[in-house]
């Protein structure tokens, strides 16, 4: 099970899918929880401007009050587009980076899931009914309530799938869907009830979105909000409910871990780039915004040695730093992925050692330190100046960071400076 979150919110939102979901409902339900309807649609608009006009009324689904969000299209041609379309689209736009980023990777892992299904490259996948202004306004419109909302961290409960059968653009298709059963792997799943409840959108969203996947937690309760479902069946309410509560209680260690950061991992694979070039490869990738990069030596086809080149972008760095792998590398071309890191908080502290100085790099949570370790170069630097071994100089730095207090589970010290 895998989740992503980009953005460091102290708001924790539950999904109650017990009836299913749908993107359109989700969206509804955080509607109904408190995101401006004009937010949604000013993200809408930055993607695909006039071509859909999201509008909010209050309807009943078994009796009990919802909200309902209907995406009207503008324009009702709506061909098939490819996913390289849609992530060029979203891309380009003028989104937050936190909407931005979550929305590349909703349609990253329906991209994945049709792909896998139909068995072609998710490059080639060419969405439907998932490729219309539409889907894309349940998709965007979802991120962009999670943002205003300050939605840091999401849990899902049990996910009803439905049962029965579908028709869709390559016919009739039993329930659930192929693209909602691979988006599936990792997730607790029930039937749940008669006909389609779970789209592949809603699955998209809420399994990508979420980092967790549990009943409802302990939490103080802010808001909640009701999203309906088009159809209103017998028997049960076709909704999907969020709750809004305090961040730290959804299911992940600790009440005081920050959100993941959302990054992209582009990699490429090498075989014929002289050995002597990758140092300087991986300092320009670095000097260029890259939070990191690496080499990874793997036998290729052949039996031809190579090297896996890895960086860690930002979505906005991203597409420079593919470029500058091009132009610097051998590589004909890459290959993207959303990831999450968990970092911690960094800072630095000078300490005296034989008459030099060397910084201190601290790794630290919640003003408690969790790492300490003397910057190598400073080390390396006074060690040439004193004419002495590296490793006598490493030891008086560890010495003299100890000596100051610069300890696992210390508090962290007001004369730190920050991350360099």
């Amino acid at each position: 099970m895998t989740g992503v979150y980009p953005v460091n919110g102290d708001v924790a939102a539950w999904i109650d899918t017990s009836s299913g979901v749908a993107g359109d409902m989700l969206l509804a339900a955080l509607v109904d929880a408190g995101a401006p309807l004009q937010a949604c649609q000013d993200a809408v608009d930055a993607v695909v401007p006039g071509a859909v006009r999201l509008t909010a009324t209050t309807v009943t689904r078994a009796g009990l009050r919802a909200t309902a969000v209907r995406p009207e299209l503008l324009h009702p041609d709506q061909p098939d587009r490819p996913w390289p379309l849609i992530r060029e689209l979203l891309g380009s736009a003028d989104l937050a980076d936190p909407v931005r980023a979550r929305s590349l990777a909703v349609f990253e892992a329906l991209a994945r899931a049709e792909g896998r299904v139909h068995g072609v490259d998710p490059e080639q996948v060419r969405f439907h009914e998932l490729g219309s202004w539409d889907c894309l306004a349940d998709v965007v419109g979802v991120c962009a309530a999670l943002q205003v909302l300050g939605v840091g961290r999401l849990a899902v409960g049990d996910l009803a799938l439905g049962s029965g059968r579908v028709s869709t653009r390559h016919g009739v298709l039993p329930v659930p869907v192929p693209a909602v059963l691979e988006l599936a792997r990792g997730w607790r799943v029930t039937a749940g009830g008669e006909g389609e409840l779970t789209t592949p959108t809603g699955m998209a969203l809420v399994t990508t979105l979420a980092d967790a996947q549990s009943d409802l937690p302990t939490t103080t309760v802010r808001a909640t909000g009701v999203g309906a479902g088009r159809r209103d069946p017998a028997g049960h309410p076709n909704v999907v409910r969020v709750v809004l509560g305090d961040a730290g209680a959804t299911g992940r260690a600790g009440d005081d871990v920050p959100a993941l950061q959302q990054l992209l991992l582009i990699e490429t694979t090498v075989d014929d780039l002289d050995p002597r070039v990758w140092p300087t490869v991986v300092e320009d990738l670095l000097a260029a915004g890259a939070p990191d990069a690496w080499l990874t030596p793997v036998l290729m086809k052949k039996g031809r040695p190579g090297h896996v080149l890895s960086v860690l972008a930002a979505p906005d760095d991203a597409p420079a730093l593919r470029s500058l792998i091009l132009h610097r590398t051998s590589a004909l071309g890459v290959r993207q992925s959303p990831v999450s890191r968990d970092v911690l908080d960094r800072a630095w502290v000078d300490v005296a050692v034989d008459g030099g100085t060397v910084a201190v790099k601290v790794g630290h949570r919640v003003g408690r330190i969790v790492h300490v370790a003397p910057e190598f170069d400073d080390v390396a630097g006074l060690a040439r100046e004193l004419g002495l071994p590296v490793r006598q100089v490493l030891e008086a730095a560890c010495s003299a960071a100890s000596a100051a207090g610069l300890a696992p589970g210390s508090a962290l010290p007001a004369s730190t400076r920050p991350d360099r």
